[in-house]
């Protein structure tokens, strides 16, 4: 399989421990994969320039089945292939992360999880709402 970007490999996108233990299929579909491609284009890509150096993906495309068995929120985007969860390996470089998206980015969300702990931001090809957000 291709690439999602320059920077996102395929398995990087769709690999999670929990789908792995339970035998779960993780595999978008083609329009998933569109707009999987469209967020890591439109965030992921030039945030990761910015940055200059690696960023981690925890989080990226979830299966409905999949965000059931991690307790994802019921509307996530993460099962649009809308939504990235990314960690530059310390809150306070995340807090680097999150600070220059709200300033730089087109974004639907963008998610300050649990004082930095990761950080999540969305696209959406139809309507990005630019909400800033925090979870405690």
């Amino acid at each position: 399989m291709e690439n999602i970007s320059k920077h996102i490999t395929y398995l990087e996108a769709t690999q999670s421990p929990t789908a792995t233990k339970l035998g779960i299929n993780n595999n978008p579909n083609e329009t998933q994969l569109e707009a999987m491609k469209l967020v890591a284009e439109k965030c992921f890509e030039p945030l990761r320039t910015w940055y200059g150096k690696p960023i981690k993906v925890n989080s990226f495309f979830r299966s409905d089945l999949l965000n059931r068995a991690v307790k994802g929120a019921l509307t996530s985007q993460h099962k649009k292939g809308e939504a990235i969860d990314l960690d530059a390996g310390s809150k306070e470089e995340n807090k680097k992360l999150f600070e220059w998206i709200k300033a730089n980015l087109v974004f639907d969300q963008v998610i300050n999880e649990y004082e930095y702990s990761w950080v999540h931001v969305s696209y959406s090809k139809v309507k990005n709402r630019k909400q800033i957000l925090v979870i405690k």
